[in-house]
């Protein structure tokens, strides 16, 4: 008989980085979609809790529609965080959505020019974008 709780397997787990003067929350590429806002504060509730100033979420953990900016998905997660006073990190290659869509790619370029929403290849990179290394 095995006695292991299944809903404790389910559980997500989050790292929390120091990255120079901020705390990183790091949702991981395991788990289940993040493809409503339900989700989305679901994490930055977890974020808050870490004391994390950065929720950085791995690109392939986030549904379709977030990148299909019509939806209102990416814009709705944005929100939330800054609306939390946290900056949004999204870790990981979207090379293939930017190809596939010119909103997207205008989006992801006016977030580069701010502080408060990053798309960055890696930890490194996001680390360098923080001033951490």
């Amino acid at each position: 008989m095995n006695d292991a709780n299944p809903a404790a397997d389910d559980a997500p787990v989050f790292t929390v980085l120091p990255l120079g003067n901020e705390r990183v929350l790091l949702c991981p590429a395991d788990g289940a979609p993040i493809a409503d806002a339900r989700a989305a504060t679901d994490l930055i509730g977890e974020a808050s809790f870490a004391g994390a100033t950065v929720l950085a979420i791995a690109a392939q953990r986030l549904d379709a529609s977030f990148f299909r900016l019509a939806s209102g998905l990416a814009g709705e997660i944005a929100q939330k965080a800054a609306n939390y006073r946290l900056r949004l990190a999204v870790v990981g290659d979207i090379q293939a959505q930017l190809q596939r869509s010119s909103a997207l790619r205008d989006w992801v370029r006016e977030c580069g020019e701010g502080r408060t929403v990053l798309f960055v290849a890696d930890l490194d990179e996001l680390a360098r974008r923080l001033g951490a290394g």
